[in-house]
């Protein structure tokens, strides 16, 4: 198998729960195509990414 890559940094840092659009704000303000956060209506953490064409996607796990 060919190595793709290695871990090369982590890391760490405060989340404080927050809406979907208090997600996108902070994602844009970073300039970052995705922002992991956890969702204060669920309090499950979701991602908030960019979409190819511009708008935007939220990845919300189910918990088995």
């Amino acid at each position: 198998m060919e190595k793709k890559g290695q871990l090369v940094r982590t890391k760490r840092f405060a989340m404080e729960p927050m809406s979907v659009e208090d997600a996108m704000l902070q994602m844009e303000m970073l300039d970052h195509s995705f922002f992991l956060f956890c969702n204060k209506d669920s309090s499950v953490y979701n991602v908030a990414y960019l979409r190819q064409d511009g708008d935007y996607g939220l990845i919300e796990p189910e918990l088995t």
